[in-house]
């Protein structure tokens, strides 16, 4: 049985077309003789055939597979990115949501999807993520990991958190906010973008600092080396805040407690089915106009 061939699978599916598609995706596998591994909490209104192996979850969930397959929203393909650390395995990302940066794939591409990687053909990039601590009185109290962002952010609607921002052990200003994003290049598409920071192109190294909503007269987006420390101390005599990490974990932060993010140790590995320039890439998730280009040769 050591040559059988298994891959995980994480899907959402909360909506009927995604039901349809994920069971499309099944199919597909089997049919080629690739084993599919599902979470259990998952297969709940799937209509599964026989070589589908459900399992809890926990630690070791995907031991024995070779890659891990995403279909959902963004949502998804960041719980998906969880296990992808945690197991050291490439992901593989097909969008049934919106956006879907992480994706690789489409619903319309299922077809492919399973073609490529019955053949293996994918390549296989590293993502940069961020390690995160929470520090209250100097001692570390948590931490955590983001492959997008880790947001330090208001806890109360009707208060602005008042914090004071530094890089690399030296302060750089302090202000009212509704919240600051520490994040990747894969994560300056996601919630730093809504707060108006820069769009990094995924092959950069660097860490991104973004105030939300602050009351400053300077409160830029900052971008750092990829060896830099941020750091973001809620005042003392402030409402706490809340640490979140990828929008999935949490955590509350006390008046007074430090946040500290540096480059992660252990990036997310991505399967990549396109050589695709993220230009295009950028274009096409946000339908950005570009009607009128000539390009160097004048002839489109």
């Amino acid at each position: 049985m050591g040559d059988v061939r298994t891959v995980f699978l994480i899907a959402h599916t909360g909506r009927e077309a995604a039901l349809r598609s994920v069971e499309g995706l099944v199919h597909g596998l089997l049919k080629a003789g690739i084993r599919i591994r599902l979470l259990a909490a998952e297969a709940v209104g799937l209509d599964l055939p026989d070589g589908v192996e459900l399992v809890a979850g926990g630690h070791g969930a995907a031991d024995g597979c070779e890659l891990i397959l995403v279909a959902g929203g963004d949502g998804t393909l960041l719980r998906g990115a969880e296990l992808a650390r945690e197991s050291g395995l490439p992901m593989l990302g097909i969008n049934l949501g919106r956006v879907g940066f992480l994706a690789e794939a489409e619903r319309d591409d299922l077809a492919v999807v399973v073609e490529r990687v019955v053949g293996g053909a994918y390549e296989v990039e590293e993502r940069m993520t961020i390690d995160v601590l929470v520090r209250t009185n100097g001692d570390v109290v948590h931490e955590d990991w983001a492959l997008n962002e880790a947001s330090v952010e208001k806890a109360s609607r009707e208060r602005m958190l008042e914090v004071v921002t530094e890089v690399d052990g030296r302060p750089v200003s302090n202000f009212g906010c509704d919240g600051v994003v520490l994040s990747t290049p894969t994560g300056s598409t996601a919630y730093a973008f809504s707060g108006g920071g820069p769009v990094v192109w995924p092959e950069v190294e660097a860490l991104l600092m973004v105030p939300i909503s602050a009351h400053a007269l300077f409160a830029r987006p900052l971008v750092t080396s990829p060896d830099s420390v941020l750091a973001v101390e809620v005042q003392p005599k402030t409402p706490h805040g809340v640490l979140w990490c990828d929008g999935r974990r949490s955590v509350e932060l006390p008046a007074g407690a430090r946040v500290e993010v540096r480059r992660g140790k252990t990036p997310v590995r991505l399967a990549r089915l396109h050589r695709a320039p993220f230009t295009d890439r950028l274009v096409a998730k946000f339908a950005l106009p570009v009607t009128g280009w000539r390009g160097r040769t004048g002839e489109h």
